[in-house]
């Protein structure tokens, strides 16, 4: 099944390029059929780039899925161009009365910075607290997950010295897990990072299940008990060229970046990077919206208390 975008959405004809089913807003409002209602709040700087990259997750799935895209604040931005964000980016003031299967949550760079000191941080509070009763399912990504388990369970930030940077191997931990189905025993899945998410401190301090980790990188994912929070601290969704166009910035700005690790072939930069994790991260994207947003959401979406659904840690 497609998933449903405005159709002058620039990563339309990138999907349907890559033979991937993007349904038109007319074509889709003929089918009788309630699609699954996802909103992705994106705060990665170049978010037609993210926005793309999430789509290309989210339409790997027998499942409609009907994406509206959500802004943080009104800040102009040097690299997404203002009419692409008033054309298609919701404000929170206009969505916070209804009601949605699922959240994404992007990652965002601010690995340094301390919650207090974001810009928007009170707006994340906000949001996410408003998600406790009305989204079935948040998936929150690298800072995201940070950010998430922050006002969740009130962890403190730990910060790497140093970015972790690379394609690592992970173990998978409960193969019998709704969000583990299909996946094999160890997988690969990248990571641009510096919080840091050791598997004992989560342990301690949280009741979450880990279900797989890297002796590397640490947790790479941990949900709560009832499937209602997702923590994902890599980035299933990068494209195989991502870590590099980042070591490239990094290059070019700070002069001595490390080079991701397991990336290049040979360590070299000059050799063109490969992507082994694709299969991975859309297995992850089907399992989440199968039994974490479609197998728990209601029909009657608009007209659902979702306070009934609400996580076991509020």
């Amino acid at each position: 099944m497609p998933i449903k975008i405005p159709d002058r959405l620039p990563a339309a004809d990138i999907l349907r390029h890559e033979n991937i089913f993007v349904m038109s807003e007319a074509r889709a409002a003929s089918q009788e059929i309630r699609p699954l209602k996802v909103l992705l709040l994106n705060l990665m700087p170049k978010k037609i780039e993210t926005e793309t990259q999430f789509l290309r997750l989210l339409s790997n799935t027998p499942l409609q899925v009907d994406v509206e895209l959500l802004r943080i604040d009104n800040r102009p931005t040097k690299n997404t161009p203002t009419e692409h964000l008033d054309t298609f980016y919701r404000q929170f003031e206009t969505i916070k009365h209804r009601n949605f299967d699922g959240l994404i949550v992007t990652g965002a760079p601010l690995g340094l910075v301390q919650f207090e000191d974001v810009l928007y941080w009170e707006e994340i509070q906000t949001i996410m607290s408003w998600a406790k009763t009305h989204v079935t399912s948040t998936m929150f990504i690298c800072w995201a997950a940070q950010a998430g388990l922050k006002l969740i369970y009130d962890l403190p930030k730990r910060t790497r010295k140093e970015k972790l940077s690379g394609v690592y191997l992970h173990d998978t931990l409960d193969l019998h897990h709704p969000l583990l189905r299909g996946f094999d025993d160890h997988f690969f899945a990248p990571h641009s990072r510096y919080a840091d998410f050791p598997t004992d401190f989560l342990n301690q301090h949280t009741d979450v299940d880990i279900l797989a980790s890297s002796k590397e990188a640490g947790v790479y994912l941990a949900a709560t008990k009832d499937n209602r929070n997702v923590f994902v601290t890599g980035h299933p969704e990068y494209d195989p060229l991502t870590l590099h166009n980042e070591y490239v910035r990094d290059l070019e700005q700070d002069g001595e970046p490390k080079l991701p690790v397991h990336y290049y072939p040979d360590n070299d930069p000059t050799k063109k990077p490969l992507g082994k994790w694709r299969s991975h991260g859309h297995l992850l994207f089907c399992n989440w919206l199968n039994y974490c947003v479609y197998q728990q959401t209601p029909y009657d979406l608009e007209h659902f208390n979702l306070q009934s659904f609400t996580s076991v840690n509020d």
